[in-house]
């Protein structure tokens, strides 16, 4: 089964930018997802890719200033975030989806990161 492993996260300010990575140990022939929990919270959708990365789908909490990539030559996806916001402060998680189809139920993602840890400071 694959590993993923996220990294990329950490402190920032509002109106900063960062970029998460989840390398795959292997190829994966998925749609992939990321997820994010702040603490106190349930863990939230926040963008979709899939596996062509012709098809991506975003929150709209994150609409417009995040974008989420792929390069399956590299078994990497990444999540580009910009305008950051204290709101986005969370642990990011990357998945995989267990078909082909892109979707934002928790349920259908079955091969998760440990998570990276982002903060947004005011």
């Amino acid at each position: 089964q694959v590993q993923l492993v996220e990294s990329g996260g950490g402190l920032g300010k509002a109106g900063d930018s960062l970029r998460l990575s989840c390398a795959a140990s292997g190829r994966t022939f998925s749609s992939m997802g990321w997820f994010r929990q702040a603490p106190g919270k349930e863990r939230e959708f926040v963008a979709g890719i899939s596996f062509n990365g012709g098809i991506r789908d975003y929150a709209d909490s994150v609409k417009g200033r995040f974008t989420i990539s792929r390069d399956n030559a590299k078994n990497t996806m990444y999540l580009q975030m910009n305008s950051l916001k204290p709101e986005d402060t969370a642990v990011y998680y990357c998945a995989v989806h267990y078909t082909a189809a892109l979707s934002r139920r928790i349920d259908d993602y079955v091969v998760w990161g440990q998570g990276t840890q982002v903060t947004v400071s005011s």
